[in-house]
């Protein structure tokens, strides 16, 4: 078993020991935790910031070489929507559907699942998802969407100082990631990964600590999450 490998294994067991605990105690389940989505430019520090933010709520981050074993493995699949209450998994369907009517998505196997098993995750909660568009499959009342951005220079500066690489080896990352990331997101969701409207928070790293910007975006997560809670029990 790999590394990634277990990082998934160990989170499936605690959305099925979870389920399982409410089923037991036949008790409505709680509320879960929400999911936080983060998209990150290369260089930016966006995977030290979702790791951060990770180990301060609590949650499992899961990158996109995870999230991506996980879409491709019907085993794993079937172990994420098996950890849903009966009630939501029914209507996980329907939800699919909608991303996909009247909408300019991509028609793929491999959309259709990164669906699935985004929108299945926002239900389960306590993860911080790397990448894949999330934001794009979940909208703006499910859960919390976070860009990661950070000027060209200093994010050369940072792979150089953290990856050591030569200072031309670090734009040419730099620009590959930029064009393949945006390009995923155009294809797959038919949207603009750099459009701010698509985000609940922008970040820019260049010269704010990390563990700042982790302090602010956890009292921003339950602010929103506050918010959505009077919004859906507001009988207006």
């Amino acid at each position: 078993m790999t590394s990634i490998e277990a990082i998934i294994n160990r989170q499936l067991l605690k959305w099925e020991l979870e389920r399982r605990e409410f089923e037991e105690a036949e008790a409505p389940r709680e509320k879960p935790a929400p999911i936080v989505t983060v998209s990150r430019e290369t260089g930016s520090r966006g995977s030290y910031f979702g790791s951060r933010l990770a180990q301060r709520l609590g949650y499992q981050r899961l990158h996109r070489e995870a999230i991506d074993i996980i879409c491709r493995s019907s085993g794993y699949r079937k172990r994420v929507v098996e950890s849903l209450d009966k009630g939501f998994r029914g209507g996980l369907e329907l939800m699919v559907e909608a991303i996909f009517t009247g909408q300019a998505v991509d028609h793929s196997d491999y959309t259709r699942q990164l669906c699935q098993v985004v929108i299945s995750m926002s239900q389960l909660g306590g993860v911080v998802l790397m990448g894949r568009g999330g934001n794009s499959i979940l909208g703006p009342r499910r859960g919390f969407h976070i860009r990661i951005v950070c000027p060209r220079e200093k994010r050369i500066e940072n792979l150089i100082k953290y990856k050591e690489l030569k200072a031309s080896e670090a734009a040419k990352v730099i620009e590959t990631s930029d064009h393949d990331r945006r390009q995923f997101v155009r294809k797959l969701f038919d949207a603009d990964i750099d459009d701010p409207r698509q985000y609940d928070m922008c970040l820019n790293t260049s010269l704010v600590d990390i563990e700042e910007l982790v302090d602010t975006t956890v009292t921003a997560i339950e602010g929103k999450m506050d918010k959505l809670t009077y919004l859906d029990h507001d009988p207006m």
